[in-house]
């Protein structure tokens, strides 16, 4: 198990989709149990795989406090959300310093492989949801600041290089 490094903005991984697991392999869990080393080690409940440059539909999510409620994604997708949405404060480690509140569904009905390979539909709510829809939208070529409104996602970005610099 290992740390890797996170993609950081503008790298074009994180604008490109990334391809379908066909099957759930020993190298599968072993980035799994990576992106959940790389998500320990930084402040956050979640990780897509593109974030660390694996270009594949896996994503882990654990947003419980204790940290022992980890959930390894492979292809999820969302087959049904609540019509309330809910506003967290969102960022991302591709893009440190910054963070905005966006607005999500509360609550999403999730299908997807997990580690064993079979096909799970689960309900997500509250911050656990968030993070799966943040995620989801990683393996899509998606971040959280594309659901702002332009004024407010060139105001993040402009923030985000000068922290850079």
């Amino acid at each position: 198990m290992t740390v890797r490094p996170i993609l950081q903005w503008p790298d074009k991984r994180l604008r490109t989709p990334a391809a379908d697991v066909p099957e759930i392999t020993d190298a599968i869990r072993a980035i799994w149990d990576d992106m959940i080393d790389t998500m320990d080690a930084m402040p956050g409940v979640g990780l897509g795989a593109q974030q660390i440059g694996v270009m594949q539909r896996l994503a882990v999510v654990d947003a419980s406090d204790a940290r022992t409620k980890r959930i390894r994604l492979a292809n999820p997708e969302i087959i049904d959300a609540s019509a309330v949405l809910h506003e967290y404060e969102e960022s991302s480690p591709c893009l440190p310093g910054v963070s905005a509140v966006v607005k999500r569904p509360r609550g999403v009905r999730v299908r997807y492989m997990d580690e064993g390979g079979a096909f799970i539909e689960r309900d997500f709510v509250g911050l656990e949801a968030t993070s799966v829809q943040h995620q989801i939208d990683h393996l899509a070529g998606r971040l959280y600041f594309d659901r702002l409104s332009k004024v407010k996602r060139d105001m993040l970005l402009r923030r985000a290089r000068k922290l850079k610099h």
